[in-house]
């Protein structure tokens, strides 16, 4: 198996002179070797080495136009770091200078002139077997990757649907439907979009939105489903499912449950500070402040125990008066970007 790989290699030779050209070629046939090209001008060596990307090149050092130093040297740039391209050297000179500059140069190994026919079939064999070897490797390491990369995805998505699952376990408490959540991180998925903000954390906050009521799970019925307006001790317990929900969701080592507890603890934030936790301004994450506009504009459009669902022309000149109110400008700003689309 190995010995039909290594004769069906591609090698690249490179020789000015026809004699040396015609005898590698026939030593090469002689040992079954059939996919090769020869180049006498080293000219046309870079295009036949993009175009033929050979697994071994034997290499002239003494030509005319392009000797093989500056050959190596066109060839270095477009073989990769991580690949393993042997490159052997063809020299009648055997000084030390010599073999020190082709070795910086990229040279594998060195046949001296004249060739003698058991030796130059060695020196390829060794070459293209350790290629073969690295290439392997190679596809063996990318396998792996490939594999960590599809448990890695199947984690991530095991992990959102838990969480998605969690968000509505929480949204079921006041909306039959489930579909605020749903809404909530769309809409702030756009919003951050529209600031400019990193692919990322645009879908990072968009995931993370979901759980921004996560704590309504531990508030009472009596309160979340209350027909009429709350009592200051009812609208009190209410405000707690911002830090109850924070808590649930604290200390956890992955961005998406560290960004969903900044938003849960913060979407109830005021830009001039007259929120839950009297966070002001710049001072309130800009999840919690995309999330808060988010948040509002859907309770808005949408019916409530308390409440009928706002037309949606109101409900925007509703976030507009609130801008640098109750809402950062900017995200006002790229919300109505978003309607505007």
């Amino acid at each position: 198996m190995l010995d039909s790989m290594l004769t069906a290699a591609r090698i690249l030779i490179v020789d000015d002179q026809p004699s040396n050209v015609l005898l590698l070629e026939c030593i090469l046939q002689e040992e079954d070797y059939s996919a090769y090209r020869s180049i006498t001008d080293s000219r046309q060596v870079l295009s036949v080495f993009l175009e033929y990307r050979p697994d071994l090149v034997l290499l002239d050092l003494q030509m005319p136009f392009l000797d093989g130093f500056e050959v190596m040297k066109q060839l270095r740039a477009h073989i990769p770091p991580e690949a393993f391209l042997p490159i052997l050297v063809l020299t009648a000179d055997i000084t030390p200078e010599a073999k020190r500059d082709a070795l910086a140069g990229g040279a594998m190994d060195f046949l001296t002139k004249p060739f003698d026919a058991a030796e130059v079939i060695l020196r390829i064999r060794n070459l293209l077997q350790t290629r073969a070897l690295h290439l392997q490797l190679q596809s063996q390491n990318q396998l792996l990757e490939q594999k960590v990369r599809e448990r890695t995805a199947e984690l991530e998505a095991a992990q959102n649907e838990i969480l998605e699952r969690l968000a509505l376990a929480a949204e079921y408490r006041d909306d039959d439907t489930g579909g605020h959540t749903k809404r909530v991180g769309q809409m702030a998925a756009q919003i951050a979009q529209a600031l400019g903000l990193p692919k990322a954390e645009v879908e990072l906050i968009g995931r993370a939105a979901l759980l921004h009521d996560v704590g309504k799970i531990a508030i009472p019925d009596s309160i979340l489903l209350k027909p009429g307006k709350l009592s200051p001790e009812e609208f009190s317990h209410m405000q707690t499912h911002t830090s109850l929900g924070a808590k649930m969701l604290s200390g956890g080592q992955f961005a998406l449950l560290q960004r969903a507890e900044e938003i849960a603890f913060t979407h109830h934030e005021r830009w001039d500070g007259t929120g839950y936790l009297g966070l002001h301004g710049d001072a309130i994450p800009i999840a919690g402040r995309i999330v808060a506009v988010a948040d509002v504009f859907d309770a808005l459009t949408n019916e409530r125990p308390y409440k009928e669902a706002w037309p949606y022309n109101e409900a925007i000149e509703e976030i507009q008066r609130q801008a640098g109110r109750q809402f950062d400008r900017r995200v006002v700003d790229a919300f109505l970007e978003v309607m505007g689309r």
